[in-house]
């Protein structure tokens, strides 16, 4: 192996020792940064055309936001679309994400939209169908059997990635879950 492959896989880090280095160590994540793409795994470099993908969509999204236009939510609970609904009450409805990113991940949301297309829009007379989501996740995660350790997690506007403009909860779990997120 040459010299400069060992120094690279040397200094490779998984992403979240990546993350303090980067912090840290500025001088090592700059050697990092400059490692070639085929030193690198391919999980690391899907991830990262993955995100880009999440982040157009994401902004793509927020380009209608704010109209009053059906979202894809809002078919899923007329029943217009199919989705595995694992909880529903008379204010919110609990299904399974088609893009799982844990082995439980559920997707909570209110029933009446009422202008919360983001939990930045939330306001006064919102308190309480937020009080209640948090509730139903609680109740989510032990319909699910992961109440002892679950994530709730709410991208709010493009920069988070959200790309449906109906507020909605992810509910994660069913693996050791990593911190910092994202």
């Amino acid at each position: 192996m040459s010299s400069e492959k060992s120094n690279a896989l040397r200094f490779f880090l998984s992403p979240q020792v990546f993350s303090f280095c980067t912090s840290l160590c500025a001088p090592i994540a700059r050697s990092i940064a400059r490692c070639p793409a085929t030193l690198r795994p391919k999980r690391f470099v899907h991830h990262i055309t993955a995100s880009i993908n999440e982040e157009a969509a994401a902004k793509a999204s927020a380009t209608t936001a704010d109209n009053d236009a059906p979202t894809i939510f809002d078919k899923i609970i007329a029943k217009e679309i199919p989705s595995t609904i694992v909880y529903e009450d008379e204010k919110v409805l609990a299904f399974r994400d088609i893009s799982p990113q844990a082995p439980v991940h559920v997707l909570l949301i209110p029933k009446i939209r009422d202008g919360l297309t983001q939990l930045g829009k939330a306001e006064p007379r919102h308190s309480e169908i937020l009080g209640h989501l948090l509730y139903a996740a609680k109740v989510v995660a032990e319909k699910e059997g992961i109440a002892d350790g679950f994530r709730v997690v709410i991208n709010n506007g493009p920069d988070a990635c959200q790309s449906v403009y109906h507020l909605h909860l992810h509910i994660l779990g069913g693996r050791q879950m990593k911190w910092p997120p994202g």
